[in-house]
């Protein structure tokens, strides 16, 4: 287990498990949080023995709760800046992990925290998560992506409507607009049933994986040509790997692939 101080990464049997570490502050992200964060998802982007990454946050209450006002509180024009580039790279680099990522949102998952959730590939939510922006509650907007990637995931009038008025909503109500995959229903599972989640995922073919997921990346901001290019060049090269001529000979032989990344 690599050992930080905000975080813990934990890796088993090809998953690397991400937790945010601050129960006392319902794990609020500050700037040494982020630098350990972005550190973490650098560690996972290397390991070649890791072919999933789940995030959650550390106890019952919350995944991430936000941001650290009182450290938010003390910033000037060109440190908020800072800040939110920081958060911003961050994000994007676990967006786009050649991995797939999950989130187990099990608790509040508010500001800075939904921004996190957002960011991974897919979220799993406990029946009791509240998920929110309330940023403009405290004269501020989200900084971290929110607003590029909520208005993209349940579209601009939802998105708007979460944005403006700074309000949560509940699992059911974040199931229903498509902000999350799935619920479920015994919040002390989340973070199990997420890994399963994540295991039936990582049971496909790890090349696969990382062109489908940098096609949907690149595609949802490119013109339907561009995009169709894409996709058309990433899956010609799948024709030149090892797992794919693997897959097709198990399907055909009707038996288990052995994928092995190649």
């Amino acid at each position: 287990m690599a050992s930080f101080e905000y975080v813990t990464l934990e890796k088993r049997d090809g998953v690397a498990v991400l937790t945010v570490n601050r129960p006392d502050k319902l794990n609020a992200l500050n700037a040494a949080t982020i630098a350990e964060l972005d550190s973490a998802v650098r560690d996972v982007a290397a390991d070649e023995g890791v072919r999933g990454l789940l995030v959650t946050g550390a106890g019952q209450k919350a995944f991430v709760a936000g941001a650290d006002i009182a450290e938010l509180a003390t910033m000037g024009p060109l440190s908020g800046v800072q800040v939110s580039r920081q958060g911003q790279a961050t994000f994007r680099m676990l967006e786009r992990l050649p991995k797939p990522v999950v989130a187990a949102v099990n608790g509040f998952a508010l500001g800075g925290g939904l921004e996190l959730a957002l960011a991974c590939h897919m979220r799993v939510a406990s029946s009791n998560a509240k998920f929110g922006l309330p940023e403009v509650k405290l004269g501020i907007i989200p900084g971290y992506g929110g607003t590029l990637r909520l208005p993209r995931l349940v579209g601009r009038g939802r998105a708007l409507e979460l944005i403006l008025t700074g309000e949560m909503i509940d699992a059911a109500e974040a199931l229903r607009i498509g902000l999350v995959n799935r619920v479920v229903e015994d919040a002390a599972r989340v973070v199990e049933e997420t890994e399963a989640l994540l295991r039936k995922i990582i049971g496909n073919g790890p090349v696969a994986l990382a062109m489908a997921l940098e096609a949907v990346d690149h595609g949802m901001s490119a013109t339907v040509e561009e995009a169709q290019v894409l996709e058309s060049n990433l899956f010609g090269l799948l024709a030149s790997t090892e797992d794919m001529r693997e897959g097709m000979a198990a399907f055909l032989e009707k038996r288990q692939a052995a994928f092995e990344g190649r």
